[in-house]
């Protein structure tokens, strides 16, 4: 099944909000298997809108779209859907009652504006809406399906979750695992994977993000335990050649991984921080029960290593980490029971210098904890 998201919204456009909707959507589609081609972004200008769904619907057998669904005039979801499809909308007198009783337990007597969210097209069932006032739209046509529901987002959740996710049959199971790496860069771990990269089944895809480079594999089957065997294999491979940087799984972060290698060693860390602003002792508190494994966390806006070292001699640490400031480059120093090992980083400007300096500083305390 080829899907496609439709947000619909001047507010999107202008990036006043961001759009979780389809990000959200995105990845329930993708749990589900169905193939998600394209997701696109309109504002509230009829012809554009109607323009819009056209086009998603004579290309794409499912096309889900959110907002546009309010009471007010550049609410225009539903007239631009209609239009599409050639038919008429009007007011449901089922969904009218429903309207007017919500109102009636609420606020009181319902703004005859809001009558437009009783419209419904010949094509089209109302999806219950228990949190606001808009029903979505249901609508099935000789090409495929439109779902339309509001944009605010628990309205959409709950419209997705109980009414039309269980629907929706999907085009098989979708599984995949991302390896976390640091210490090595994305066009790297590109090279050296090599044709893997080409590979359709499983894919292997790499994307740089904030705590690394993700490499991820991904496998669509028929039953799970297949396609979790074929990335298996695949992850293998991976780690054949990239096995020294992978820091994680999934779901694993940097903090959590550094407070295991602690815990299992019974050592208690220290850190002292200049370059990176105390962006390593946010990383590390927020991380799970870091109470029992973080001793102290000290930040100053210029300090040298010995200045900072000094900071940490009585905080009966056994793990000391220390990130120094620097002008073009600086000498991280993490000092634990085994010895004293360094990490060098080179950097064009301040704001490259803390983000080099966060990554450093937690890919040396991996390494020295693990």
């Amino acid at each position: 099944m080829r899907a496609e998201i439709l947000s619909v919204g001047t507010e999107l456009l202008l990036g006043q909000i961001v759009d979780t909707n389809a990000q959200y959507l995105a990845q329930r589609l993708a749990l589900l298997g169905i193939d998600l081609l394209f997701v696109s972004t309109v504002g509230d200008n009829l012809e554009r809108c109607r323009q819009t769904f056209e086009r998603a619907i004579a290309r794409s057998e499912l096309v889900v779209s959110t907002g546009g669904l309010g009471p007010t005039e550049d609410d225009l979801t539903r007239e631009a859907i209609a239009a599409a499809l050639g038919e008429e909308p009007a007011v449901d007198p089922a969904l009218e009652a429903e309207l007017r009783a919500w109102f009636a337990r609420r606020v009181g007597a319902m703004p005859e504006r809001n009558r437009k969210q009783a419209w419904l097209i010949p094509s089209a069932r109302p999806i219950p809406n228990p949190n606001g006032t808009a029903p979505g739209w249901d609508v099935r046509t000789p090409r495929g399906r439109v779902v339309a529901m509001p944009g605010v987002p628990r309205e959409m959740t709950y419209m997705w979750e109980r009414h039309v996710e269980p629907t929706l049959g999907g085009g098989g199971v979708l599984r995949s695992r991302t390896l976390k790496l640091l210490g090595i860069g994305e066009s790297a771990v590109e090279e050296a994977l090599d044709v893997l990269v080409r590979s359709t089944a499983p894919t292997v895809a790499t994307y740089a993000k904030n705590d690394g480079v993700h490499v991820r594999i991904s496998d669509k089957g028929g039953d799970a335990a297949s396609a979790d065997a074929r990335i298996s294999a695949m992850e293998r491979t991976v780690r054949d050649r990239l096995g020294r940087f992978v820091w994680g799984v999934d779901d694993e972060t940097l903090g959590g991984v550094i407070g295991r290698g602690l815990v299992s060693r019974g050592w208690r860390l220290a850190t002292a921080e200049a370059l990176s602003g105390g962006d390593v002792a946010r990383t590390l508190s927020d991380a799970p029960e870091a109470s029992a494994w973080y001793a102290r966390g000290v930040v100053r806006p210029s300090a040298d290593a010995a200045a900072l070292e000094a900071l940490l001699a009585d905080t009966g640490a056994d793990v000391t980490l220390v990130v120094p400031v620097g002008a073009a480059g600086a000498e991280l120093v993490a000092v634990t029971p085994r010895g004293r090992e360094t990490s060098v980083i080179r950097f064009a400007s301040p704001p490259e210098g803390r983000r080099r300096a966060l990554l450093a500083a937690l890919d040396l305390l991996r390494r020295v904890v693990g």
